[in-house]
């Protein structure tokens, strides 16, 4: 588990509540309109003392509870009257204490409900077949693709939902199969061969400029690490003379360049994982190569991240996705033979599927994976093809 965010008296802070480097506390939270807002204090509980010079302040967590109050308060609306986009707003403003990403998505889509008419309808109003028909005029009108209408949806229809379980509605208008209405278009990545996996790594390995990188690349595709566990590797997670990884922990930077080390996408995701012997050789370079760092960057209590950029900061997986692009970029301008695209989630992809095709267990698979859901890593083992069944076939006969 990742540490507790603590503040300079080592008091544990609560969701949405953070220390600035001059004493000073903060909390930020969504109101019921799904708008990011920000109060500051002094002090975080009513017996704390005021810095001297500082005015006398109420506390933070006071402030936390009439907050609290006043939305309870406002999220107080006619349900008649209520519009959709109140709706999801209310919905939006009820969710704390969830991760950037995830709050992100959520102002995404409120900002494409604000545009729609469909947002101004009063929620009472929505039939079914006019919730079909938004999703539908979304795809073919306004040239959404599949997987933003699936991540809209995946927001309405719970906000619906809500007002059904508040007996403000009878039934939820969108509780229907997506794939029903809207064709799925979106592109899925599929696993790399064997063979272009080897040519990919060949490549950076032998290039004068993307070799830096090869170690990482090659770890990524031997690991099966999701890429935002990798990046949040800390040399105290390498143990070489036990050749472990132990992930328990993910690395992640938001919108306005904050760093912030989270726990594990799921509880299954903290795992200890063994290196093989190139696995190890690749991580040994790199401990090496740390070696040169002067300053530590300190991210949430960590540091020693394996890979800093030039602004001497933790590379994030966004800068991870960059140099898959830019190394396949150069690889198809130079050879006839195209390289698919190819990011840090193909290799995790890559992985599983060459694990299953070795006769992997699918439950040390799962392990290895952090994948909580068994149907997850079994999904895995349908994408394997008649050549892969004729092989195991064959091993098995052999066996017996």
């Amino acid at each position: 588990m990742s540490e507790k965010r603590r503040d300079n008296k080592g008091r544990i802070l609560k969701t949405g509540e953070s220390q600035k480097k001059n004493g000073q506390y903060i909390y930020q939270y969504t109101n019921s309109f799904g708008e990011r807002k920000v109060i500051y204090s002094w002090k975080l509980v009513t017996t704390d003392k005021v810095p001297a010079g500082k005015r006398e302040d109420v506390s933070l967590r006071e402030k936390i509870k009439e907050i609290e109050r006043k939305l309870e308060q406002e999220l107080i609306i006619t349900g008649q009257n209520m519009t959709v986009l109140q709706l999801v707003q209310k919905y939006i403003g009820q969710k704390t204490g969830v991760k950037d990403n995830t709050r992100n998505n959520y102002n995404f889509v409120i900002n494409i409900i604000k545009k729609e008419p469909f947002g101004q309808l009063k929620i009472n109003e929505v039939k079914k077949s006019d919730a079909k028909a938004w999703l539908i005029k979304l795809q073919q009108v306004d040239g959404r693709g599949y997987s933003t209408i699936h991540s809209v949806r995946g927001v309405v229809r719970p906000a619906f939902q809500m007002a059904v379980d508040d007996d403000i509605l009878l039934k939820n208008p969108f509780e229907f199969q997506l794939a029903t209405v809207v064709v799925n278009d979106s592109v899925t990545r599929d696993a790399i061969t064997r063979k272009q996996q080897k040519k990919f790594l060949e490549f950076i390995k032998n290039d004068k400029h993307f070799s830096r990188y090869y170690e990482g690349i090659y770890i990524l595709f031997h690991t099966g690490m999701r890429i935002s566990e990798f990046v949040g590797l800390t040399l105290s997670d390498i143990n070489l003379r036990d050749r472990t990884i132990t992930i328990d922990h993910q690395l992640q930077r938001n919108s306005q360049m904050v760093y912030k080390v989270i726990n594990t996408k799921t509880t299954a995701g903290e795992r200890t994982i063994p290196m093989t012997d190139d696995v190890y050789e690749c991580f040994k370079k790199i401990v090496e190569m740390r070696k040169k760092v002067k300053v530590e960057p300190v991210i949430d209590g960590k540091l020693g991240f394996l890979y800093l950029d030039k602004n001497n900061k933790p590379m994030v997986a966004l800068h991870w996705e960059k140099y898959f692009q830019h190394i396949r970029e150069k690889y198809n301008r130079i050879y006839k033979e195209q390289m698919p695209i190819i990011t840090p989630h193909v290799c995790r992809h890559t992985y599983c599927s060459n694990m299953a095709k070795s006769g992997m267990n699918p439950k040390t698979l799962q392990y290895l994976m952090g994948h909580s859901d068994i149907s997850v890593t079994l999904n895995t083992y349908t994408h394997l093809k008649f050549e892969d069944a004729r092989a195991e076939v064959k091993r098995i006969t052999k066996l017996n």
